[in-house]
């Protein structure tokens, strides 16, 4: 539970779900027709609304409390198009899009100044020793992980998940199925900013850890058990 931190916040968390429903509801229209799309919207933000309070307190640092909430996002869409019959693999791929919607949203210079910041040693320097305080595990439902560092050429650095703060609170749920397609976005995240992360195993997926590599402008590789054959790239 947040103990007072996501509640004490729930104003400004319902705005930011608003902007971003108002930026993906023409993917929703598209697929189901404006009444659906509709109804849709209104029931994911009671639904969001309704979990806000559950959303897990993982120390309000940035920028992996937003992920967790990214995760309620789609844990609220997920529950309320299920509940009108669609199933994981559809919602899933809905969640790629809307994911592709909003990051392809940003402008390509601020896209590309994400791209160079991910690489900035300041950064890396806070990645170090966040991955040390997440070691300690003083928040029961967060991330825990480790810095690899790279050699600059066949990576610059990787990250090794060992615990997925994602995947606890889906699975706490009921929705571990979710997490795959969850993790799939990271591909959207690589190729619109040019992290060129490769990634063989996945917690979400029955692996023991989820190894990030990051090679600045490499090509992106992300090994899935889901198929995304005949998924769109449109937004690219």
């Amino acid at each position: 539970m947040d103990d007072g931190y996501y509640a004490s916040r729930k104003t400004k968390l319902l705005k930011d779900f608003d902007k971003v429903t108002k930026q993906i509801k023409g993917v929703f229209v598209e697929r189901y027709g404006k009444d659906l799309a509709d109804t849709a919207v209104k029931e994911a933000r009671l639904e969001y609304e309704n979990l806000v309070p559950q959303i897990p307190y993982i120390g309000g640092k940035q920028p992996f409390t937003r992920f967790i909430i990214a995760t309620a996002w789609f844990l609220a869409m997920y529950r309320v198009l299920k509940a009108h019959g669609k199933s994981v693999d559809e919602v899933g791929r809905i969640i790629y899009e809307v994911t592709e919607k909003v990051i392809y949203g940003y402008p390509w210079f601020i896209r590309c100044l994400i791209g160079r910041l991910f690489f900035s040693k300041r950064l890396r320097s806070r990645l170090r020793k966040r991955a040390a305080e997440s070691q300690k595990r003083l928040y029961p439902s967060d991330y825990v992980y480790t810095l690899v560092e790279g050699d600059g050429k066949e990576f610059d650095f990787g990250v090794d998940y060992t615990e997925c703060a994602t995947c606890k609170f889906l699975n706490l749920h009921g929705a571990s199925e979710l997490a795959p397609y969850i993790c799939l976005c990271d591909e959207v995240y690589s190729e619109a900013f040019g992290w060129g992360l490769v990634r063989t195993t996945t917690i979400a997926e029955g692996s023991k850890k989820c190894d990030f590599r990051f090679k600045r402008g490499g090509k992106t590789g992300i090994l899935s058990r889901i198929s995304r054959s005949g998924w769109s790239k449109r937004l690219r």
